[in-house]
């Protein structure tokens, strides 16, 4: 800066270099990458709020130092980002649901990147990196996914109680199907070989009964029938 002309159009590089006192005064600007972080609270196209933080990578063009002190001062990057941050990724936003901001999120990184790259050109600040680092939801499409989430979980327990009920009639289906097979080849045995079938599967149930009865020593077996009256003594009082 120059007292009597004012803010020079030349910029001086990195160096010794020599000023006339009092009547020039140097401004100095860091021309290297520094990071800034921001948040902002943006709607979505379906009406949901939405908190983002956007971290970028910005440093000043050297040939547009002059300009740059003339117009927004030293503290330019100050100015200048989280307007035309929040800006951004309103606009942005805006143009998705909020479940796309996360089925879309790599569209939805390089949209901000680009838009706001081109929109920091406009100030003579060139970005390095763009990069969305947190997104987060309001409470009530929280509780609306929560809500979601349990309702599928509702669905796929039906489906399964309706898959376990469907096997449970067929395996029924085809139990009744064998049972009724087995009743016809026995009916059909009986007609062939007459009644010595019955006689001989009721021999092999005796079999088994007596066997059954020769294991347990204190149960006692009464036959049907008038046939228990012979088992009585008359003569005993």
């Amino acid at each position: 800066f120059d007292r009597l002309r004012g803010v020079l159009e030349k910029t001086a590089d990195e160096g010794t270099h020599f000023l006339i006192p009092w009547l020039q005064k140097p401004f100095i600007y860091d021309i290297r990458m520094k990071p800034h972080t921001f948040s902002s609270v943006s709607g979505t196209k379906d009406l949901q709020m939405v908190n983002l933080t956007l971290r970028v990578l910005s440093k000043p063009k050297v040939e547009k130092l002059p300009e740059i002190y003339q117009h927004l001062g030293l503290e330019y990057d100050e100015k200048v980002l989280p307007s035309i941050g929040n800006e951004v990724l309103k606009a942005v936003v805006a143009q998705f649901n909020a479940d796309q901001l996360l089925t879309e999120r790599p569209q939805v990184s390089a949209l901000v990147r680009n838009s706001l790259t081109q929109r920091a050109r406009d100030f003579n600040i060139e970005l390095a990196d763009v990069a969305i680092t947190h997104l987060s939801y309001g409470s009530e499409f929280s509780r609306a996914v929560e809500q979601k989430q349990v309702a599928q979980q509702e669905a796929e327990r039906s489906k399964y109680v309706v898959a376990k009920a469907d096997q449970e009639r067929r395996a029924a289906i085809i139990r009744a199907e064998g049972e009724s097979e087995a009743a016809k080849l026995i009916s059909e045995a009986t007609a062939t070989a007459g009644m010595g079938l019955i006689e001989l599967r009721r021999i092999e149930a005796s079999r088994e009964i007596a066997a059954t009865l020769a294991r347990s020593p204190n149960v006692a077996y009464l036959p049907g029938g008038q046939n228990m009256l012979l088992a009585m003594n008359p003569s005993r009082p």
